[in-house]
Parts: C-alpha cells; structure tokens; sequence
C-alpha cells in the first residue's frame, strides 16, 4: 500500500489525503443505506485515481470512521464483530484493484477510457464489501442476550447490490468529471463553461425535470404503478448516453440513482431491490456502449481527442 517518508511535509501530506478521505467517506456513509451505498463509488474513485503512496493514508482514513462507530457499538454487538468491523473494506480492495492496475491501463491507446476495467473492479470490490458485512454479522454477539440475525443469501445480495450500484453511482461520475476538466484550458472549469456544455444543458433540461416528475408520482402512488414510475427513471440515463457517451450515463447515472433512492420507504424493501437490479443493468450497459458513443464523439472533434491524448499520456 506504499511506504511513508521521515520527512514532515510527507507526513503532513497523507494526514491531510487521512482526513480528507475520511470526511468525505462521512458524508457519502451519512445518506447510504443497506442496497445503495456510496462509500463503495468513493473507495472505488480512490483506488482508480490516487497514487499508490497514499493508499496507506486511504486506509487510516477509512479507518477512524468506522472504528469510532464500532466502539459505540461494541456493547450492543460484541467485541469480536467490532474488532472485524473496524478493518477498513478498502484495505480489502486494494490487492485486487492493484493487480488490475498493474496489468491494464485505466485508459486505452485511443484515449478513451478502459470500462471494461471499471466494470470487473467494480463487480469484484462488490463481493469483497458483501463478504466483509457478512463475516461481521456472522460474529454478532447480542449484548442483550437474544439470538444474532444470520447471514442470508437474500442479504448477501442486497449488500452486493447496494455496493455495486453506490459504486456505479459515483465512480463514472468522478471520473467524467475528472475527464471533462482535463479538457478545459488550464483544468480550470468556468461558470460560462459549464452554462454552454450540451451535457449541462441536457442534464438541467431533460434528466432533472423528468426525475423530479417521476419523483413526485412515486409519492402518490404505491404497488406495480410505483414499480413502473422507478423502471421510468432509467429512461433519461439511456438519453443522456446516445447524446453524450459515458459521460451522460454517468451524470444521468448519479441522478436516476438518487432519485429513486428517494421512493424508498422501508428498509431492503423487494420492489426497490428489483427496480434497482434493472437500474443497475442498465447503467452498467450503458456505460459499456457509451465507451463506442464516446469514441465516435471524439472523432467528429479531433481537438478534443488530441487534448485527451496528451492529458492521459
């Protein structure tokens, strides 16, 4: 995970990449809940985009959170399950998602991104955060003396899910992002840059008020017609991606994930489960094919793929 220097200014720099990680894991833990988790987006974001000579700073970040909420706890759920709980799941990843830095690149020769790459890191630091919630439920110890819940399968899916789609709902967005301001004159974005961008536009014009609509009609409605307005939410990911590439499935991503996190009304409920299951498939393919959308994108503007090249070489 890297090696930190004697020197203080080294030392201050990973205290600050520590505590930086770990307010923002904070914020992204705060609004989560069992089958839409955010931290998962965030460990997944770092992995990809920090330098390895932080990943010890990353650890300790994720560390302090989780330790701090296992101690309040330990009472209540045993010693054992807050001594495994308080090992930070990004230190799980981090062997799998180096190995698969290691031997691919996170860009291709043509400059666009390698999603098949995000798409199997994602997948595989999914089942490690499930196995990881698993093994510390499994060593629950009730302090009141009642018998532990078990491990389920249906739980252990609902636990893959939420990390696989609260990875989907961040990671491509930060890495959008990240891209996009490669590309402004000196990685400086402007407000009279981000008002002219047809994928601003898009997103404000198109994705925001038809989610809020289906927002709405969701609070009015319950059974299959709830079911269908969360199913509706995936149509302006697609829109966005025929328009923009993978850079408007990400955005459209982040936005249809929040919306319809807010029609859940009760925890691991099976028809928000489902609906995500099909949101979930359909950013994951979206993406993939936005690679192609992209591609065809950058060849119509070759500036834009000039600057990219240069930026990830």
């Amino acid at each position: 995970m890297g090696s930190i220097s004697k020197d203080p200014a080294v030392w201050g720099r990973h205290l600050a990449v520590a505590g930086a990680y770990a307010a923002c894991y904070e914020l992204t833990r705060n609004v989560s809940f069992s089958h839409w988790m955010l931290p998962a987006g965030l460990r997944m974001a770092c992995l990809f985009l920090v330098p390895r000579r932080y990943w010890l700073a990353l650890a300790l970040g994720e560390t302090l959170p989780i330790a701090e909420m296992a101690a309040l706890h330990a009472s209540a759920f045993g010693m054992l399950w807050a001594i495994i709980v308080s090992f930070p799941p990004i230190a799980l990843m981090m062997p799998a998602v180096g190995w698969m830095r290691r031997r691919f690149s996170l860009f291709r020769d043509d400059g666009q991104i390698h999603m098949g790459l995000i798409m199997a890191a994602t997948l595989v630091c999914a089942v490690i955060n499930a196995g990881a919630n698993s093994a510390a439920l499994a060593n629950v110890s009730m302090g009141d003396g009642s018998e532990a819940p078990g491990v389920t399968i249906p739980l252990f899916l609902a636990w893959f899910l939420g990390a696989y789609l609260g990875a989907l709902t961040l990671t491509p967005m930060i890495l959008a992002l990240r891209e996009r301001l490669a590309l402004q004159p000196g990685g400086v974005v402007t407000p009279k840059a981000i008002w002219h961008s047809t994928l601003t536009r898009d997103a404000l014009f198109i994705a925001l008020p038809s989610l809020a609509l289906l927002m709405v009609a969701a609070s009015q409605l319950d059974g299959m017609a709830l079911q269908g307005v969360r199913m509706a939410m995936a149509i302006p990911v697609v829109l966005l991606t025929l328009r923009h590439g993978w850079h408007g499935t990400a955005i459209g991503g982040m936005l249809a994930s929040i919306a319809m996190a807010s029609t859940s009304f009760e925890l691991r409920d099976p028809a928000m489960i489902q609906a995500q299951v099909v949101l979930a498939f359909v950013i994951s393919t979206s993406l993939l094919f936005g690679v192609r959308v992209a591609r065809r994108l950058a060849a119509s503007h070759p500036l834009v793929v000039h600057a990219s090249s240069q930026h990830h070489g």
